[in-house]
């Protein structure tokens, strides 16, 4: 394979992973009734972020969903709080395990164990 075809494959594959990682984040963001312009941005504003850290690390490709939530949880607590809420202690954001790894899962610091895979919150009421 030349390197050009390998590097147009390495697009491909990273424009998969950002479109996926997206979609994890936004069915979450929906789960949670926080679908509005604004949070939604800043989850496109993260994912444009990641594109620039996963071409420089293509290694880390397994890890980008995990990190974009983890962006957007991050800005989402200056602006609007907690994100995502636990459906048992709504004043506690859950966590993602691992913090830097495949799979990662939605955890309850205060107990409650795992939630839900990325991507699989449950709709809260």
């Amino acid at each position: 394979m030349s390197d050009e075809s390998q590097n147009e494959s390495r697009i491909d594959d990273t424009s998969a992973a950002l479109l996926r990682a997206r979609a994890l984040v936004l069915r979450d963001i929906v789960a949670c009734g926080a679908d509005v312009p604004g949070i939604v941005d800043v989850l496109d504003v993260a994912v444009r972020e990641r594109e620039w850290w996963v071409q420089r690390w293509p290694e880390g490709i397994e890890f980008l969903a995990g990190q974009v939530a983890q962006d957007v949880q991050d800005r989402l607590v200056d602006t609007e709080g907690r994100w995502p809420p636990c459906p048992q202690h709504p004043d506690e954001a859950l966590q993602l395990e691992p913090p830097m790894g495949a799979d990662p899962h939605w955890i309850c610091g205060r107990g409650c164990g795992e939630i839900a895979a990325l991507g699989e919150l449950p709709r809260q009421a």
